[in-house]
């Protein structure tokens, strides 16, 4: 079974404005050329909304704080560029929304690689990698979080999700440094 590595909202938008998510960018700088290595497919999911902000419900408060927040979240800003090194090899995915999986060809690039097991980071863990975690379980994808590969601005969240949260829904947690394991 191939593995995939999904790496989501680490942008220069993100880790330049929110402190929390830039710590985990040293631990996964250092896995990509290990999972490269074992065969992962890497991939990259950033956030974006057009710039004309069709794609933002008015009567989103959330999404619309986003939008209002300027560059850092418009689409082919500077603000939307991944703040990791990517190869020509990885596939780069653009989403609107939490999950990597809403509204996007996500799946379709996993199925087409015949990718059946998934490693998620990124953040925040209780918004970008805990919807996305909860649809790769739904799409019938074996779930690893990589906990230090993951922040929330509140790291009792973060720790919450990581403790109980995801080991109660069956996601294996490791940190950087033991993923990749063994082959699959």
């Amino acid at each position: 079974m191939t593995t995939a590595l999904i790496i989501g909202d680490l942008q220069r938008g993100i880790t330049g404005n929110y402190p929390f998510a830039r710590q985990v960018v040293p631990p996964l700088t250092d896995l990509l050329p290990r999972a490269r290595a074992a065969g992962a497919l890497v991939v990259f999911v950033h956030f974006a909304f057009r710039a004309n902000g069709a794609d933002v419900p008015p009567d989103n408060e959330l999404l619309k704080t986003f939008y209002e927040a300027g560059d850092a979240f418009h689409e082919g800003a500077a603000g939307t560029e991944i703040d990791l090194p990517v190869a020509d090899e990885d596939v780069v995915v653009l989403k609107r929304r939490a999950s990597a999986f809403a509204g996007t060809d996500l799946d379709l690039v996993l199925r087409s690689r015949g990718v059946g097991t998934l490693a998620i980071a990124g953040v925040a863990t209780s918004a970008m990698v805990a919807a996305t975690c909860y649809d790769a379980a739904d799409r019938g994808y074996q779930v690893t979080v990589l906990r230090d590969g993951c922040a929330d601005g509140d790291p009792a969240m973060h720790d919450f999700f990581m403790d109980a949260v995801f080991p109660s829904r069956g996601f294996e947690v490791v940190p950087c440094a033991g993923w990749p394991a063994e082959p699959r």
